[in-house]
């Protein structure tokens, strides 16, 4: 029996309603029935099980793949190292594709993991073209602030650093317009570097900002920022007490990761939830990953020898400082509480999608 008609509410005769019902339903009407199809979109409250299912997979597998650099007892200088630590980055993908397929599984897996819908691309692309310039010029940035706070020093003139790496190679005595040509070509292809430091980095964040985040916003924004971030940390911890990145080989390496990966998190795990898709997180990881090593051809041959001067870097203290200023200036702004609708922008939403 269908509802009555609300009082004062026009009478439609039978052509009207045939017109309706035959007019073109709009791109936003079909991405409303679609989400309304998968709803909830994301989780009401948090699935523990799948939780602790995905960390312990994740985290395991991580150990497991990098048992060989542990075993051998050669640790970073094991000539398979490159392709065993990418293969550690895929350990988030094969945990997530786990829970979703046996453990927790959505009514949409492509929306809650954030990978469809694009729409709208302007907002994707958008995101996703921040994220590409942005953290390229964020680790140049912290490389400046590091020079400035005596933790590196840059060779912005003669690029001594760069020339030292050609003579070292084997290449000769390089000529200044020859380390300038090379050091603009850098520059020029890093964004291709970005998108192919990209593919690698998809390996994590479909995993981390992908599935655990979303999964995690039922304890609230902040909290669900900050605890996917640790875990993210924790999970570097077979490279980490290896020596990698903070050339540490105990747990005040695998805290000072964990402290990096929570500030980084929160940025990135921003893009995740302002796009309401995966992928700007995806080439924000990339154009961290890419850039960092890049732009080293800036520092100085002492710097480049030094151990200590990653700590000049993003990846220091003038990273730490500037992901926070980052953080501040987003939470200035109200962008934590601004969260997309898959599918659709903002002029798009009559009501809030879960």
């Amino acid at each position: 029996m269908g509802a009555a008609e609300p009082a004062g509410a026009p009478v439609l005769g039978a052509a009207a309603r045939a017109v309706l019902a035959q007019r073109p339903e709009s791109a936003a009407d079909r991405q409303r029935r679609r989400n309304r199809e998968a709803a909830p979109v994301l989780p009401s409250r948090v699935p523990w099980v799948a939780v602790i299912v995905f960390t312990v997979l994740a985290i395991g597998l991580a150990w497991l793949v990098a048992s060989p650099l542990w075993l051998s007892g050669e640790g970073l200088a094991n000539p398979w190292f490159q392709l065993i630590a990418l293969g550690m980055m895929y350990t988030p993908t094969i945990a997530a594709v786990v829970v979703v397929c046996f453990v927790a599984r959505p009514r949409s897996i492509p929306r809650l993991l954030g990978l469809a819908p694009l729409r709208p691309l302007a907002r994707t692309l958008g995101l996703c073209a921040a994220a590409l310039v942005g953290f390229p010029v964020l680790a140049f940035c912290a490389m400046l602030l590091g020079q400035a706070m005596g933790l590196i020093t840059l060779d912005l003139v003669d690029l001594s650093g760069l020339a030292a790496i050609m003579t070292a190679s084997g290449a000769g005595e390089p000529t200044r317009d020859q380390l300038t040509t090379i050091a603009l070509v850098q520059l020029l292809t890093l964004p291709i570097s970005v998108l192919v430091a990209s593919l690698s980095a998809f390996g994590e964040e479909l995993g981390w900002r992908g599935w655990l985040l979303p999964n995690l916003l039922p304890l609230g924004t902040w909290p669900a920022l900050l605890v996917s971030g640790a875990i993210w940390g924790v999970w570097h911890a077979p490279l980490i007490l290896l020596g990698y990145n903070y050339q540490r080989t105990d747990v005040v390496g695998v805290l000072l990761m964990v402290g990096w990966c929570m500030l980084l998190g929160v940025v990135i795990g921003w893009l995740r939830l302002r796009s309401a898709s995966v992928w700007p997180a995806v080439i924000a990881h990339g154009a961290v990953n890419a850039a960092v090593g890049a732009l080293l051809l800036f520092a100085s041959p002492t710097s480049m020898q030094d151990t200590g001067s990653v700590f000049g870097t993003l990846l220091g203290w003038p990273g730490w400082i500037l992901l926070a200023v980052v953080t501040l200036a987003l939470v200035v702004t109200g962008q934590f509480g601004k969260r997309a609708v898959p599918g659709l922008c903002a002029s798009e939403v009559s009501a809030p999608v879960s």
